[in-house]
């Protein structure tokens, strides 16, 4: 049995973006809990270090990844008719890469102007 058709890959991925998931979110609300920013410039300040950039960068793919496969899995499952499956999966994947780049601009917008 092949890699691609046992699921691992999607396992994995799962897995992983999951872990990546928590531990950011256990890192941030401990941050934040300590150390949080009070005013828009400060916010602005914490976004443009090139590590809490990366990180939340990071953090939205694992969660658009993580997201992804649940609802490919979802639709798998559930969606019979090929052509609603694939209809689905497309608007779904449309709307994923339009949350990740807004999020990707709206991070590089903070970071350039801070």
């Amino acid at each position: 049995m092949s890699r691609q058709a046992s699921g691992l890959r999607a396992w994995a991925l799962q897995r992983i973006s999951a872990a990546y998931l928590g531990l950011y979110l256990i890192y941030m609300l401990g941050h934040l809990s300590f150390n949080a920013p009070e005013t828009y410039e400060a916010w602005r300040a914490y976004v443009a270090d090139p590590g809490v950039t990366f990180g939340m960068l990071l953090f939205v793919t694992a969660l658009l990844i993580h997201a992804w496969v649940g609802i490919r899995d979802v639709l798998i499952d559930y969606v019979h008719p090929i052509m609603a499956r694939v209809g689905l999966l497309s608007l779904f994947a449309i709307g994923f890469i339009g949350c990740g780049l807004w999020f990707a601009k709206v991070v590089f917008l903070a970071s350039v102007a801070a």
